[in-house]
């Protein structure tokens, strides 16, 4: 094994991702450490990450109290936003050159407002990737149906894209035939497939959250062997979920669609494990990377959870270990009435829910700092 097990961890297939940005560790040399020491190759934002590293310090002051009046909260977080994100870019160019674009990229997402909506999410993502102007931008649109049919246009305009709020393996489906028919599109019009890069972001974490809630419940009202049989599921659902959605990669990355794609240079869509930290603290706080390990696959951690991987993460490939066990899981979990769809169709409208409050706060927190910064 490396010295540094976030190498192994590399080294085993799985590109490492930092699910956070601000503009300290953008110029203070940690994130252009964590890269040289770390084997950081890439990095994602969303609206909650932004509004943390907005609420806190001083650090955007001068770029806020700079900015003309006329910039509505929307514009002004996208000025922002976009300034940290075209750093990023430029701190993972190295990556990015030396991987010849299958790495190094730094996610910026579109508000959750437009996640139902095609047309107003692909005039966001142009909008965003005009303004950031890098390579090795990745524009994060949610993984609705509406945000497929985007995805499809955006793969077509020769753009990366990073699928989001990924939770159930239809939807993953879903957005891997908008990825392929966009390259068939982007083809069919003679353009070039092999400079676009594309993750499919499956969560993971909540998904056990959701769940444990529901046995928790159902082991409350049963006895025996019933309460051991319910309670022995706790804690398993999410990893056999995102090893399912593995397989379903797997799957649809084979064959003569995507063989020929393949020929004229189109990248994998690689799955992207998200949500890997552990919420419940009785659980390992870093199972969610041990039991995701395998290549062609990137995980986006929080700080904490890299520090914690570096001290004492485990790599083996599990990510295909079993899929017979996995499968298994899913079918227990449906004997005893919990329903995987209507478990994901919340999860989702939740997370929706979550990030569209997020940009409501940060938006409405820069109208006030704007406000006493130009007073």
């Amino acid at each position: 094994m490396a010295d540094n097990r976030l190498d192994a961890l590399h080294d085993a297939g799985q590109s490492i991702w930092l699910d956070f940005i601000d503009r300290g560790i953008l110029r203070n040399g940690d994130l252009a450490r964590r890269i040289r020491d770390d084997a950081l190759t890439g990095m994602t934002s969303n609206p909650t990450i932004f509004e943390k590293a907005l609420a806190e310090g001083t650090a955007y002051d001068d770029q806020l109290r700079g900015a003309t009046t006329r910039l509505s909260a929307m514009e002004l977080f996208e000025l922002v936003e976009t300034s940290d994100v075209r750093d990023a870019c430029d701190l993972f160019r190295s990556v990015y050159d030396a991987t010849n674009g299958d790495d190094g990229y730094v996610s910026i997402e579109v508000s959750p407002g437009s996640a139902n909506n095609a047309k107003e999410t692909v005039a966001e993502a142009q909008r965003l990737w005009a303004m950031v102007d890098r390579p090795n931008v990745m524009i994060k649109v949610p993984g609705t149906a509406e945000g497929a049919l985007a995805v499809r246009q955006l793969i077509a305009a020769g753009m990366n894209v990073n699928i989001t709020l990924l939770f159930a393996i239809d939807a993953h489906a879903r957005v891997i035939d908008a990825y392929l028919t966009g390259l068939e599109d982007r083809l069919a019009a003679g353009k070039p497939i092999h400079t676009g890069a594309s993750v499919a972001s499956f969560f993971v974490s909540r998904v056990d959250t959701e769940i444990d809630k529901r046995l928790d419940a159902l082991a409350a009202n049963a006895i025996g062997d019933e309460k051991s049989r319910i309670q022995s599921l706790r804690g398993r659902a999410a990893i056999a979920n995102a090893q399912l959605a593995y397989k379903l990669f797997l799957q649809e990355f084979a064959g003569p669609r995507w063989e020929k794609l393949s020929a004229a240079g189109a990248r994998l869509q690689r799955p992207l494990w998200a949500s890997t930290s552990s919420k419940n603290p009785a659980y390992r706080d870093v199972m969610y990377v041990e039991q995701l390990v395998g290549p062609n696959t990137v995980n986006t951690m929080p700080p904490a959870t890299i520090d914690a991987f570096r001290d004492h993460g485990e790599i083996h490939r599990t990510v295909d270990a079993s899929f017979d066990a996995a499968e298994e899981v899913i079918h227990d979990l449906a004997a005893i009435g919990i329903d995987m769809t209507e478990v994901t169709d919340k999860l989702l409208k939740e997370g929706l829910a979550s990030f569209q409050k997020s940009f409501e706060t940060l938006t409405a927190g820069l109208e006030k700092k704007r406000a006493t910064l130009t007073d």
